[in-house]
């Protein structure tokens, strides 16, 4: 098995868990942009701490670097808003599948921007890993399957999925850009796009949010927890992008669908219909193709 396969994968693990812990500060009186800053707040120390530790030096960065590195954080934060403003109305769930569009948006992009495609049988592992993302979007009574598209919810699943397929293109982009394994290219990109957005994030919440931030800190018991997974998963996204083009890392990462189901039945009580279990399965059937045709 390809080293991009597992990396990913626990990837996967650690943003469900950032994601839950997100949602219950969602409900806990922070705004979705102060739910988003504890992830920064709490992971940009984390970095710097492995940086220092890891004793690697800092290489020449080209100005191509700092590009993407620039565009990946600002669309990662819009991206990152809009979750858990969709987690506020729908269920945990639902509102992780709704953001899937990034999987087909990101191999979009990849083409265009970076000139990487993927191989046919890939693309229809993708594209059945789409149907079950499909199946899962909660489809009103009596409504068509365009009607989905045009709720509020959707409107904001896609435009996530649109800025996350963005930021992951741009960090592939970011971390192939400077020199080094797999793992220093990660942590040097981390690094810097974390600091970049603990700053934007910082500034936004002082003009746009006062308080939030005191709110934040106040909630540190929660939110330092935000930062520890938010270092763990984003250090293993970044390393897979090193290693596979983010078209497929984030076809593989569909799986945190399945992890999403299990997590809204066992913490919060939430309950799955025969549907969203036929769903889980075309996901699952696809993560499991891209595997076995890597």
């Amino acid at each position: 098995m390809s080293l991009w396969i597992p990396v990913t994968l626990a990837a996967v693990v650690f943003q469900t868990a950032r994601f839950m812990l997100q949602k219950h500060l969602a409900g806990a009186g922070l705004s979705a942009g102060g739910a988003t800053f504890a992830r920064f707040l709490w992971a940009a120390p984390l970095v710097w701490l492995a940086w220092g530790v890891s004793g690697i030096a800092l290489p020449p960065l080209p100005p191509l670097f700092w590009l993407w590195a620039m565009l990946g954080g600002v669309t990662q934060i819009l991206a990152t808003v809009l979750v858990v403003v969709l987690f506020k109305g729908r269920n945990f769930a639902v509102g992780v599948t709704l953001k899937k569009t990034e999987v087909l948006l990101t191999a979009l992009l990849g083409f265009v921007l970076l000139g990487e495609g993927v191989s046919g049988p890939a693309l229809i592992a993708i594209l059945a890993g789409m149907a079950g993302v499909l199946v899962l979007t909660n489809l009103p009574e009596g409504r068509t399957l365009l009607a989905r598209f045009a709720t509020r919810e959707a409107g904001i699943g896609l435009a996530s999925g649109l800025f996350f397929a963005l930021s992951g293109v741009s960090y592939r982009a970011a971390s192939l850009a400077v020199p080094g394994t797999p793992g220093e290219r990660a942590l040097l990109t981390l690094m810097v796009v974390v600091t970049m957005q603990l700053v934007v994030m910082a500034a936004w919440l002082r003009l746009r949010e006062r308080g939030e931030i005191r709110r934040v800190v106040a909630a540190w018991r929660g939110t330092i927890w935000v930062g520890v997974a938010s270092v763990a998963g984003s250090f293993c996204w970044f390393t897979a992008f090193t290693l596979q083009t983010a078209a497929l890392v984030y076809a593989v990462g569909q799986f945190e669908v399945v992890l999403s189901l299990l997590a809204s039945v066992l913490f919060f009580r939430e309950t799955m219909s025969r549907r969203e279990l036929w769903g889980i399965g075309l996901v699952t059937a696809s993560v499991v193709a891209l595997i076995w045709l890597s």
